[in-house]
This record gives C-alpha cells, sequence and structure tokens, in this order.
C-alpha cells in the first residue's frame, strides 16, 4: 500500500497548526505555571474548530475521522505544548469509548463540556476517582482536572502509547527548532556555538531521528485503524522510536542552552518536562522493547512492511 496524506488531511493539519500557534504560544504556557489559571477560550476553540468531535462516528455528529488525522493533529499538539487534554479526550478515549459501543458520553464530548483521561496502569499520570490529578513531573499536566478511571484493555493501551508517539514527534519538533535558534545566539571564544562542527552533527542526529520516528508513527496510525493483527507491533516501535528520538533531542538541546536548559529562564523546559512524562505513559520504551522481542521471538512480526511510504 502506498500511503500518502491527502490534499484535506494536509489542510486540516496546517489549520489546527495556526490556531494552535496563535492561541498557545510559550506566554500561555508561563501564565499556566505561576498561577495555574486555565483559558476557557483556548478549549471552546479547539471545540469549535471541531477537533472533539473529530473521531466521532458521522451517526453521532461528530467528524468521522481516523487515527491518521488525529495522529497528525496529536502532533501539533505536541509542538505547541498543548496544555489541555484534547489528545487524551477525542484521541484515545473517543476511539476507545466507540470500539466498546459506549456512545452515550460523545455528544457531551463533542460539545466540549465532558473531559475524559482513561488512564492505563503503565500510565504514570491519572486522576483519582475525585478529579483531583496526582503530581506529574511535568506541571502543567497537574493542570488538568477531571475523574478518571483505570483500564488493562490493550486497545486502550495502544492507542494512548501511539497518540504519545504523535506528540513526541511535535515535542522533538519544537526542541530542535528552539536548540538550532538558540545556537544562533550563544556564543564561545568569540563565535556562534552553532558554528562548530561537532555540535553541527549533535543537532543533524537529531533531526534525522525525528524524520525516521515520523513515518514510523504514521504506519501504526494506519495499522490501528485499519485493524491489522499486526497493529500493536506497530504501535510499541513507534512508541520506541518517537521515544528515543525525543530524548536524544532533549538532551541535545539541553546541551546547546547551556545551564540555563534546565532552568525557567528559557522556555525549553516545558517541552522536556512534557517529553519525559509522555516517553514514560502508557509503556516505557523497556515495555515497549519487549513487546516488540516477544513479537519477533513468536513470529508474529510481519516480514513485509505493509505500508510504504513516499
Amino acid at each position: 500500500m502506498d500511503f500518502r496524506f491527502s490534499a484535506d488531511q494536509l489542510v486540516l493539519v496546517e489549520s489546527v497548526s495556526d490556531y494552535l500557534k496563535g492561541t498557545h504560544g510559550p506566554e500561555v504556557l508561563r501564565r499556566l505555571d505561576a498561577e495555574g489559571n486555565r483559558d476557557p477560550a483556548i478549549w471552546q476553540g479547539l471545540v469549535e474548530m471541531g477537533l472533539t468531535s473529530l473521531c466521532i462516528p458521522e451517526a453521532y455528529g461528530g467528524l468521522g475521522m481516523g487515527l491518521i488525522e488525529a495522529a497528525l493533529i496529536a502532533a501539533e499538539c505536541g509542538r505547541v505544548c498543548l496544555a489541555e487534554p484534547l489528545v487524551d479526550t477525542a484521541f484515545v478515549a473517543v476511539p476507545w469509548l466507540v470500539a466498546r459501543g459506549e456512545t452515550d458520553k460523545l455528544a457531551a464530548i463533542a460539545t466540549g463540556d465532558h473531559k475524559v483521561a482513561l488512564p492505563h496502569v503503565l500510565n504514570p499520570w491519572v486522576a483519582d476517582g475525585e478529579g483531583k490529578a496526582q503530581t506529574s513531573v511535568d506541571p502543567l499536566r497537574n493542570l488538568v482536572l477531571f475523574p478518571a478511571s483505570g483500564s488493562n484493555d490493550d486497545r486502550l493501551l495502544n492507542l494512548g502509547a501511539l497518540m504519545n508517539a504523535a506528540q513526541l514527534l511535535g515535542l522533538a519538533d519544537a526542541m530542535l527548532e528552539q536548540a538550532v535558534e538558540y545556537a544562533k545566539i550563544r556564543t564561545q571564544f568569540g563565535q556562534p556555538v552553532g558554528a562548530f562542527q561537532g555540535l553541527k552533527h549533535q543537532l543533524a542526529s537529531c533531526a534525522v531521528a525525528v524524520e525516521f520516528a515520523k513515518p514510523v508513527v504514521w504506519r501504526a496510525a494506519a495499522a490501528m485503524q485499519d485493524g491489522l493483527e499486526s497493529a500493536p507491533v506497530h504501535v510499541s516501535h513507534a512508541k520506541i522510536a518517537a521515544s528515543d528520538a525525543a530524548m536524544l533531542t532533549a538532551e541535545t538541546a539541553i546541551q546547546v542552552h547551556g545551564a540555563m536548559g534546565y532552568t525557567y529562564e528559557v522556555d525549553l523546559h516545558f517541552w522536556m518536562k512534557r517529553t519525559w512524562a509522555l516517553v514514560g505513559g502508557w509503556g516505557d520504551r523497556s515495555y515497549h522493547y519487549k513487546r516488540l522481542d516477544e513479537a519477533v521471538l513468536g513470529g508474529t512480526l510481519p516480514i513485509g512492511p505493509e505500508y510504504t511510504f513516499a
């Protein structure tokens, strides 16, 4: 199968990207981190764009789109480090509820009145039954307060891992961009650090890792959407590739920023903390490596790819 994004998909992603960049810049993250006050207009804007109903079937008043579109948008959410539970609610919970035939909550989700998180036991961030969020390495995720219940459902695990992987792509892209820009203005020995050959190689390695991970994540989304038996294998591969790429980029970005990479003097720490949280969420790298190894040893890993990417 020759897999390419359609013109409609690309236009949708561009529209979402423009909206998120215009409403959810670093200044929003700083304000939320300092004051904890959410801007209801941001969530309402996501609702009005139809993103909360993206994966809801048309029969229930949704847009009826699939996991590929959801993954593409999740990547854009990662790019701006979105501090709203859009991915959790609309791209993880909704497809899971639809698959289970639990459609009574879909209308409230579509209107933005109902926010959902269905954390797997492997997910380090959960909310308790009273809607009080537990501590997370990413403080912005603690601002999302709503009831949630755990589940060991394998489809839910795969959805969560897939959408975390997609967000990690956007996070990695954003951290790489910040590192490149800072390398132009930080100087050592009288010249920008970006002029040093060693640092150029490091940044190039990050770019290669991220670009390699992208088609792996899109393939996993397509495999889940098409209901392939090998979909869990593709999801584990996607989670590993995206996690490795994002962690490598975070480590390099810290180095480029020097000591300030860990401080509030620059905005990089928001993207770093979200990366750490999502890498561990819905199964860390060791867990998904184990799943991949079991698939190989068990003979369930497909010999040839179901999808090729242009």
